[in-house]
């Protein structure tokens, strides 16, 4: 008989979790894992709310398997470590993103891109190499293996740091493996949201000319005075759109909605770049003709590897680049969830766990 979440493991643990598809979080008790030779125990202080803990939370993707505890952008302090464990010591500010294992051995591993490993073990949702189920962020700690767990520089806020770990990683992955990085070029970034603010922030740092595509106004302000952005481009507006045609080399493409591809790609210069990365619910038609006409590449990708990402995050470090956030507790967590479903949030959703998490 299966064991309950409660008692799968020897360590008590507390969140906040989805019992079902309303997407409505409550408190949790469960279990996590002893402290392994190879692991490492962190003290959960902040978690950031992604746009994917709203999908699973309601099932919107098919695949989750409820009970459910959210969150795979967490910062905190290491308060135990194995005894092969070298890198880290109790005391560091340390983060876990959006995965928490790996097999370690394919040509993918191998590579450093455990993010693409065929048996990668996600923060949440998905099932342990030990037949248990894994619970996020939204808790109040959690055992890692080693090669999983990642420094934080200590120049940056813990609090806006953790969105780095899943939005931050997920536009800068893309920025690298696609040259989407000479000084001087033009980049457009499709969607102002978790996502899209922290590819404005890149590219200013990597030297580029950055122009947010938009469906309103709304931002505009915030996107040039706040973010740096040099242009606001309202992709609802035709005549803007058909001045702007032919002057991008590159677009990143964050919006989780469906929403046309055809605009977009001529909006791209000869031998122009669009890059996705948001997930919407239903397939985009891709205009072969326009892409064809133009020697124009579509491509995707996922979030990083733990290489990657902390190369990702000692970037930030060199930049002091964080995210911009709104610091909620986690009894707020469900009206969270409704703004961001709404597109209202500016620009990440951050709980303050150990200041908030109590039974």
């Amino acid at each position: 008989m299966a064991k309950s979440p409660e008692n799968e493991h020897p360590q008590k643990a507390f969140g906040w979790a989805a019992r079902d598809n309303s997407g409505i979080l409550s408190p949790f008790d469960f279990s996590r894992r002893e402290n392994g030779n190879d692991d490492v125990t962190l003290k959960i202080l902040y978690c950031g709310v992604c746009h994917s803990d709203l999908h699973i939370v309601k099932n919107d993707w098919g695949v989750t398997t409820y009970p459910v505890v959210p969150g795979h952008e967490m910062v905190g302090l290491v308060t135990k470590i194995g005894s092969n464990v070298k890198k880290f010591k109790v005391g560091d500010k340390v983060g876990v993103g959006v995965i928490v294992d790996s097999c370690k051995n394919c040509e993918n591993c191998q590579q450093d891109l455990q993010n693409y490993c065929p048996k990668a073990v996600f923060t949440y949702n998905s099932p342990n190499f030990d037949g248990t189920k894994t619970y996020g962020g939204y808790s109040d700690f959690m055992v890692v293996h080693q090669q999983f767990v990642l420094q934080i520089p200590e120049n940056l806020p813990l609090d806006a740091s953790a969105p780095l770990l899943c939005a931050g990683i997920t536009v800068y992955s893309p920025m690298m493996y696609y040259g989407m990085t000479q000084p001087g070029k033009h980049l457009g970034v499709a969607g102002l949201g978790g996502l899209g603010h922290m590819a404005v922030k890149f590219g200013k740092a990597l030297g580029l000319k950055v122009t947010v595509i938009s469906s309103s106004t709304r931002k505009q302000a915030e996107a040039i005075n706040k973010l740096g952005a040099d242009f606001f481009l309202v992709s609802s507006d035709p005549e803007k759109m058909k001045a702007a045609i032919g002057t991008m080399d590159y677009i990143i493409d964050t919006v989780s909605a469906v929403h046309p591809l055809v605009p977009l790609l001529g909006l791209l210069k000869l031998n122009g770049k669009l890059v996705t990365v948001g997930l919407p619910e239903k397939p985009l038609e891709l205009p072969i003709f326009s892409i064809v006409k133009g020697r124009k590449l579509v491509g995707g990708s996922d979030f990083g590897g733990i290489k990657e990402t902390q190369e990702m995050l000692d970037f930030c470090g060199k930049h002091n680049i964080t995210a911009e956030i709104e610091l909620i507790k986690m009894d707020q967590i469900n009206t969270a969830m409704a703004r961001l479903a709404n597109s209202d949030v500016r620009y990440r959703f951050v709980i303050d766990v150990a200041n908030s998490l109590s039974k």
